[in-house]
């Protein structure tokens, strides 16, 4: 897969843009390596924006360093003000993982009316009033999220599958029934199911040179193996391995972007006692090999 990363953004922060239309991106920002990093982005008033904390904590800034509004994890904020532009200034604390969505107010308006030319986000008492609204992220809303970050697909049908992915969260961010998450899955019905495949993640996450085998993991989580497999699936929309592999990936990259090291160290520090197996790995995950990618940075 072709990787595309604005390349102002490296030495503050990485972020992956994908553009699905005129006024309508996904972008994704993570941050693995033990420093804070800044995200920086100019969005204009036009611009209604979905921001969704996945993992860690993440805090906006907003008038020059003069407010400060805390996304922690699992909770969702959204932005909108007609009055003035809002840029983005966004801190990604170590471990943290963020995807927002930004969107035309106009295209917004043509997912819930046909009439979009005709009609206002507000009521017209209304309409010039600005919006800060943070919220949870559901366990629904999170595999979707997950899916977004990671993903193995062909370059021709990524925009098509993002924009799906896209539809499918803010629905689910504007439909809240109260029995909504577990109708879609009734694994996530049980918090202490849920609990266990979070600790799952976060032994794989914390163990990654060394991960455990499946069976070692299911029993120190407490679940069975067969949940393990199915929970994990259905909460990060991806096995347990497979997760690994992407997060190991992006580790790469971001140590790789760094500066710091070559590209036999980055493979030693996500787990891999051999080159050409990393290598093989990178190429596989963005469709290029690290040291390619480190001649794309300059």
């Amino acid at each position: 897969m072709a990787l595309q990363i604005d390349q102002k953004s490296v030495a503050q922060g990485l972020e992956t843009e994908t553009i699905l239309e005129s006024g309508f991106s996904v972008l994704t920002f993570s941050n693995v390596l033990d420093v804070n990093r800044q995200i920086v982005r100019e969005v204009d008033s036009s611009i209604i924006q979905f921001h969704f904390c996945l993992k860690g904590q993440s805090i906006f800034t907003f008038n020059n360093g003069a407010y400060h509004l805390p996304m922690p994890e699992d909770q969702s904020l959204l932005l909108y003000n007609p009055q003035r532009d809002l840029p983005m200034n966004l801190q990604l604390q170590p471990d943290t993982w963020v995807v927002s969505i930004l969107m035309s107010i106009k295209k917004f308006h043509s997912l819930f009316s046909r009439e979009a030319n005709y009609i206002t986000f507000l009521s017209e008492e209304n309409k010039d009033r600005k919006y800060y609204k943070d919220g949870a992220v559901t366990p629904s809303m999170a595999i979707v999220l997950n899916q977004l970050m990671n993903y193995n697909l062909h370059p021709s049908i990524k925009e098509l599958y993002f924009k799906g992915k896209a539809y499918e969260l803010l629905s689910l961010y504007f439909n809240k029934p109260v029995d909504a998450d577990i109708a879609q899955c009734p694994f996530l019905a049980d918090e202490d199911n849920v609990t266990k495949i979070k600790k799952a993640k976060e032994i794989i996450i914390a163990r990654m040179t060394e991960p455990p085998t499946l069976l070692e993991l299911s029993i120190e989580i407490g679940l069975s193996l067969k949940k393990l497999k199915e929970g994990f699936k259905q909460i990060y929309g991806d096995s347990v391995y497979s997760f690994l592999f992407d997060y190991k990936m992006e580790v790469a990259r971001q140590l790789l972007a760094s500066g710091q090291y070559n590209v036999n160290e980055v493979g030693l520090k996500v787990g891999y006692s051999t080159s050409s197996h990393f290598i093989a790995g990178f190429k596989k995950k963005f469709g290029t090999t690290p040291k390619k990618y480190l001649m794309s940075l300059g």
